[in-house]
């Protein structure tokens, strides 16, 4: 007699059930066991549940996600600086640079982001300060002017044609 598939998985769904049950049973037997071996007096005695205390140290300290402050916080006296001469230069504030940013820099600064086209809520943000002269430094690399980080040429500059040098593979005429 032949059985259709679904009878063979509820057969063999039974079979794994049993056999997980007859196992944990064992391990509860064998664990009684163990234990009456161990220490004899603790098999007479009526069985008391200990808890154990956590101790302090062991204690994770749970923060959370609002009270953990990430990314920079401030922007430091030197940036500031740095910051405040190019606005200057740019035309977007007057005076002296005082190095502290402050609600006039940081005025200053949602104006040229928003004259640029960008968001204004964030500040400084990192087009902004890369259009302003002070993006990441480049000093470390070999050749600066041809990295990635280079603005691309425009289309209609003489390298960036495709045809200003002939194909290796034709002969010139």
């Amino acid at each position: 007699m032949r059985f259709g598939p679904a009878v063979r998985r509820k057969a063999y769904a039974l079979g794994a059930a049993i056999i997980f049950v007859a196992a944990a049973l064992c391990c509860v037997n064998s664990a009684r066991a163990a234990q009456t071996t161990a220490s004899p007096s603790a098999a007479q005695s009526s069985p008391q549940p200990t808890k154990k205390a956590k101790s302090s140290a062991h204690k994770k300290s749970r923060k959370t996600a609002a009270s953990r402050k990430r990314g920079q916080q401030k922007i430091d006296a030197q940036r500031a600086l740095q910051i405040q001469q190019a606005l200057i230069r740019e035309h977007y504030m007057t005076g002296t640079p005082s190095g502290a940013w402050d609600t006039t820099t940081q005025s200053a600064m949602q104006k040229y982001q928003a004259d640029n086209g960008w968001q204004s809520k964030t500040t400084p943000d990192a087009r902004a300060l890369i259009k302003l002269g002070l993006g990441p430094d480049q000093q470390h690399l070999l050749n600066p002017e041809s990295a990635m980080t280079a603005q691309p040429l425009p289309p209609n500059h003489p390298t960036s044609s495709p045809t200003a040098d002939p194909p290796a593979n034709q002969p010139q005429k």
